[in-house]
């Protein structure tokens, strides 16, 4: 397949991803290959919400919109239009996929497939109900692919269940980074490890900012590395604005799994007699710690932001994601987070320069 044709085979499949919306599923009897794999993705959604608790369809389904939107025309050519792939030797690529929110690996995945490599896929026991059916969607509307994609079937321990393969793409904690690095030692690799995303106010956001900032907070629960979790703010800020401007996401305390999260560590904190702040679904504590619990948002006064800003440039291998509005470089602006670019690489580590000029 030439890159032309690859590209051709992901817009097709966000047009196929694009039936599945928050507003309602809609089938579009035009697209190729529409049958059965439309019917066999909306039940393994219903299957993905009953499999993981964090995997409401809600959430499930915003992945999806989130990845039909991305998959178009213009963004597959704005992404691939840099690079070289004539010139790439086929290989065989391993990827082990996280599963803290749905689909997180696919962006790996995508990656592998459009640079000409076969991929060889170990997904996570959390999340491994829907990527099949995209895959099997792919390998029907490509079949040069079939022998392209190869997923690997459950076990403890993705790593040592990996053979014959050239170089591999991992994604884990901190813990499983030092065994991947470890176990891999030798190949080609890109490990990733936990990062986590924060915000910088100054005080001068618009309600509707803040409001925007709210999706950075709670999407997925707060469980992926482009979610918010630790707000920066000036020394004399009043959070009185802030708690009115996120309210509308007040019912996500009806979240069995979050609440429990809620009281749980909202009871450890007021045991330990920590100062808190909260809103009867969030919980605000001053830590200088990038990461928070979940239904936890850790926050730091910062006196000078320029001081503050090599700070954050001393920690930039810890974080994934900085929001604000005109403060910082390369910012990201509220409400942005979870609508990455294809060209928005995880821990800003060009995979693509990595696929077809690395291995």
């Amino acid at each position: 397949m030439t890159i032309e044709q690859r590209r051709e085979k992901l817009e097709s499949l966000g047009r196929f991803l694009n039936q599945f919306k928050r507003s309602g599923f809609e089938k579009d009897d035009n697209l190729p290959q529409n049958d059965p794999y439309f019917d066999l993705l909306k039940d393994r959604i219903e299957q993905a919400v009953h499999h993981n608790g964090w995997f409401t369809l809600e959430n499930v389904v915003f992945s999806l919109e989130q990845w039909s939107k991305a998959l178009t025309r213009d963004n597959l050519q704005k992404w691939l239009s840099k690079y070289n792939f004539q010139e790439v030797e086929p290989k065989t690529v391993g990827i082990i996929m996280a599963g803290n929110i749905p689909l997180v690996g696919f962006h790996d995945f995508i990656s592998v497939l459009v640079s000409g490599h076969k991929v060889l896929v170990k997904q996570s026991s959390n999340d491994k109900l829907l990527f099949p059916v995209i895959a099997d969607y792919l390998k029907a509307i490509a079949p040069e692919w079939k022998e392209k994609i190869e997923l690997l079937p459950d076990s403890k321990d993705g790593a040592s269940k990996m053979t014959n393969f050239d170089a591999v793409i991992a994604t884990g904690s901190n813990n499983t980074a030092r065994y991947f690095e470890y176990y891999f030692a030798g190949k080609p690799s890109i490990i990733r490890k936990n990062r986590n995303s924060v915000a910088v106010l100054t005080g001068e956001e618009t309600p509707e900012e803040l409001s925007a900032l709210a999706e950075d907070i709670f999407r997925y629960y707060g469980l992926g590395c482009r979610n918010v979790s630790k707000l920066y703010v000036p020394e004399d800020y009043d959070f009185n604005a802030f708690f009115e401007a996120i309210y509308s996401w007040n019912p996500i305390i009806n979240q069995a799994k979050y609440a429990n999260n809620y009281d749980y560590n909202k009871a450890v904190y007021l045991m330990s007699q920590f100062k808190l702040l909260e809103n009867g679904f969030l919980i605000l504590k001053e830590d200088e710690s990038l990461s928070s619990p979940i239904a936890t948002l850790f926050y730091e006064r910062y006196e000078n932001l320029d001081a503050l800003k090599k700070d954050l440039n001393t920690r930039k291998d810890e974080i994934q994601c900085i929001v604000g509005n005109g403060v910082y470089e390369n910012e990201v602006g509220f409400g942005q987070t979870q609508h990455p670019g294809l060209w928005d690489y995880a821990d800003n580590v060009d995979t693509l320069a990595f696929l077809t000029q690395k291995i």
